[in-house]
């Protein structure tokens, strides 16, 4: 049971740490065009 006392707030470090990472990628513009990469892998610019 005392485990739990650690676990716990390690789980909450650890998704809040995640959302931090999604949060961060967002304002940073990672997801802004998401069909240009797939496209551009399929046209051979010779």
């Amino acid at each position: 049971m005392s485990i739990l006392y650690l676990v716990v707030p390690l789980a909450i470090l650890l998704a809040a740490g995640g959302v931090g990472a999604f949060i961060w990628a967002v304002k940073g513009g990672q997801y802004d065009d998401i069909d240009s990469p797939a496209v551009r892998a399929i046209h051979d610019d010779d």
